[in-house]
């Protein structure tokens, strides 16, 4: 029986090298905006990431790019207050978008957050995917649910990509594959396969480096 919402196949080694020339090439951060009207120009396709405060988006981001420091890491959840904007070269854009659900700001901060991204989801026409960060330690949230809703409203396809793999072993795994599958089948802007990762151990990388590298 073929599961719903499958692992990502290995990508062809002519994937797997278009992913490793584009991020290894040129990745420069382009500014960081707090308003609709401060978005670059729309002239190439975009990818953003997603994902609760402290599912490890940054770490993510920092791997895939081979850049210690490209995206700023911190303990404190909720310090990304921006929609931060990396070029991979002239290919496209890697968008960072502010952590949700727990954050250490004032509420009226997070509101406005919120906002924009609510506005950048539902406005962006060169937006083609959404990574949503989920961490395999604890699967699919309420507050993902809530992501996932405003995506599936601005019809924006998102697929599920689990942080923190080495930090579970196979059984656990196992058990948060079967949750978010399940949690995935009530969303219409789902993107039927799951990336698996690990930061620190490399796990996925190539693949969803191959997966934005052949996006058109």
């Amino acid at each position: 029986m073929t599961l719903p919402f499958p692992l990502t196949p290995d990508p062809t080694p002519e994937d797997t090298e278009a992913g490793r020339k584009l991020f290894a090439g040129p990745v420069d951060f382009i500014k960081g905006v707090v308003a609709m009207d401060g978005l670059p120009p729309a002239d190439r396709l975009e990818v953003c990431f997603a994902g609760r405060s402290n599912v490890g988006k940054s770490s993510l981001i920092n791997a895939l790019t081979g850049r210690k420091a490209l995206a700023r890491t911190s303990n404190t959840p909720g310090r990304t207050q921006e929609i931060n904007y990396f070029a991979l070269g002239t290919h496209s854009y890697l968008v960072d978008l502010p952590g949700y659900g727990f954050a250490r700001a004032p509420v009226k901060v997070v509101e406005r957050w919120q906002t924009l991204l609510k506005a950048y989801l539902a406005g962006r026409a060169t937006l083609r995917r959404a990574f949503v960060l989920v961490d395999m330690r604890h699967g699919v949230k309420d507050v993902d649910h809530q992501i996932m809703d405003l995506l599936d409203r601005a019809a924006v396809t998102f697929q599920v990509v689990l942080t923190k793999a080495d930090k579970i072993g196979a059984q656990g795994r196992e058990k948060t594959l079967a949750q978010t599958r399940a949690a995935l089948a009530r969303h219409a802007a789902a993107y039927p396969e799951l990336i698996v990762t690990s930061s620190e151990k490399g796990d996925g990388l190539a693949t969803l480096r191959a997966t934005i590298a052949t996006m058109e």
